[in-house]
């Protein structure tokens, strides 16, 4: 039964948003009285986390498991991987997904969303630190990661919902060339190196 009102949840929020997606009408589409819905779920956030936290768990995990497969892979084959494995994800239910960032309010579900990114993150810091020694030493691994999880995130919500005439390849291409930037040493410098401060004004007058 509650896995059945979840799904009422989410057909409701889908096709009516936040605002329209009521206790009666998810109740409906059940197919259950509203008292016997509130056997199971206190009120309408309560069923909208539910599905937020089943959608966030699934595209946690198959992304998760990605990253896992492509860790000991060369930066040049993980990233599009596992970004591919994300478009894939998000992509499952660009309905729900839609419904999810742009018509429902922050509620208590994004706990899940704050987990996959620090286990994304985490995963992100390990594959840095194994490059290390192609890095610069001024590399901070721990904002690099932060920065890199939350960048590719937007980026692909953003493809997904906005559906812009890029091609998927051509997305896949641009994104690989931003993240791989932190793989690999600076311009001009070697990776024990590097740059100078430049000087303020008062110091050089």
């Amino acid at each position: 039964m509650v896995q059945r009102i979840i799904d009422a949840g989410q057909a409701v929020l889908i096709e009516h948003g936040y605002d329209g997606a009521s206790t009666n009408r998810i109740a409906e589409a059940a197919g259950i009285s509203p008292g016997s819905l509130y056997q199971y779920f206190p009120g309408k956030d309560a069923i909208v986390t539910a599905v937020i936290d089943r959608y966030n768990s699934e595209v946690a995990s198959r992304v998760h498991s990605s990253v896992l497969a492509q860790l000991h892979q060369p930066p040049e084959t993980a990233v599009p991987a596992t970004i591919s494995a994300l478009l894939d994800a998000l992509g499952s239910h660009p309905a729900l997904l839609r419904a999810v960032i742009e018509q429902t309010p922050r509620l208590s579900g994004d706990t899940t969303v704050f987990a996959f990114e620090q286990q994304i993150g985490e995963l992100a810091r390990v594959a840095l630190t194994m490059h290390r020694h192609s890095l610069p030493d001024d590399v901070d691994f721990e904002a690099a990661s932060w920065m890199l999880v939350r960048a590719v995130e937007h980026l692909a919500i953003r493809y997904i919902l906005d559906q812009p005439a890029v091609s998927r390849e051509r997305f896949l291409t641009e994104i690989t060339r931003l993240v791989l930037n932190y793989f690999r040493p600076a311009p001009g410098l070697s990776p024990a190196k590097t740059p100078a401060p430049r000087p303020s004004r008062a110091e050089r007058e």
